[in-house]
């Protein structure tokens, strides 16, 4: 366990860090966790890596669709990037400390970035919604700069409030033990080390968890329901199934992240055990950044046609 300062106890000014326990639970698989985890680090980063390059070099993606796509890879990329290296470093070393501003700053850049995901997943069913249901206005609402406007929107407009939110956790008397049973700094794993009323803080959890998860959640829904509604009405089946293939792949990704992301967030702090955070925590920290590359390159044949475009162009490069 680390040291506290010997300045005093019962104050969160003493303490001096957190240990965080991860998967210490399974002395006997460290060694394969490391090995599973850094293959699907990996994985992540060259997939999501791929879609932002192809995005950018080839002009038959050049379409608001793709650009949000190129946006959300950027983001799993750094999304995974706060927690998964760190995982990675304890599994391998075995050390599992982590000094209290280290643990803040982690918990602060991955509340931003969830926050951004939830925005980030409700303009793309904004775009796919403007796109079959009003498609002659398409171009005119999805222009390059409301694009722009949206994307940006997206990766600020939590920017304050988590960073108040994790200031606030923060804040919190840590006078007993700082093990976190967790393999990263999140808020319900932090909420029960504190000692003292943690209403308020809980309370927080929620009003911000609908604001930013079941909100964007819900506007999803609502574009979905009438998307869905307005391919129903298409004349042809073949319309109707390539309305659907361009959705069907943001809505897998959409259910896999909110899912256990709302689970996690709003379930009540007496029902929260640490085996089954960690387990929801997998899925919206590996499952969904790891499914994004799968899905689309997978089920989208422009991105499939934009990768054979690219590979034998590299592969030729190459020979030179």
């Amino acid at each position: 366990m680390l040291p506290r300062d010997e300045r005093g106890e019962g104050n969160f000014s003493s303490m001096v860090g957190f240990v965080l326990l991860g998967f210490s639970d399974l002395p006997n698989f460290q060694g394969l966790l490391f090995g599973i985890f850094f293959l699907i680090y990996t994985f992540i980063i060259i997939g999501n890596g791929l879609i932002i390059v192809i995005t950018r070099v080839d002009s038959d993606l050049q379409t608001p669709m793709y650009f949000f796509l190129a946006n959300f890879s950027s983001l799993e990329i750094c999304y995974v990037s706060v927690t998964v290296p760190r995982t990675l470093v304890s599994l391998w070393t075995q050390d599992r400390s982590i000094s209290f501003l280290g643990c803040a700053t982690q918990m602060c850049f991955f509340l931003i970035l969830g926050a951004t995901e939830c925005f980030l997943l409700a303009v793309m069913a904004y775009d796919r919604y403007v796109a079959i249901c009003d498609p002659l206005h398409y171009p005119l609402v999805m222009s390059q700069r409301v694009c722009v406007q949206l994307a940006v929107g997206s990766w600020v407009s939590g920017i304050p409030v988590q960073i108040g939110q994790t200031c606030q956790v923060f804040s919190l008397p840590f006078c007993g033990s700082n093990r976190v049973n967790h393999f990263f700094c999140d808020i319900p794993p932090m909420i029960k080390l504190a000692c003292g009323d943690t209403s308020l803080n809980e309370m927080c959890v929620y009003i911000v968890a609908v604001l930013f998860a079941m909100i964007p959640f819900l506007w999803v829904l609502g574009s979905y329901i009438k998307i869905i509604s307005t391919i129903l009405k298409l004349p042809s089946t073949s319309s109707q199934f390539k309305a659907f293939s361009t959705c069907s792949s943001h809505l897998i990704v959409v259910i896999l992240f909110f899912g256990p992301g709302t689970i996690t967030y709003l379930r009540p702090k007496s029902n929260h055990s640490a085996g089954t955070d960690k387990m929801f925590s997998l899925f919206y920290i590996f499952l969904t950044p790891l499914s994004n590359p799968i899905i689309y390159s997978l089920r989208n044949k422009d991105v499939i046609a934009a990768l054979k475009k690219l590979l034998p162009r590299k592969a030729g490069r190459g020979c030179q």
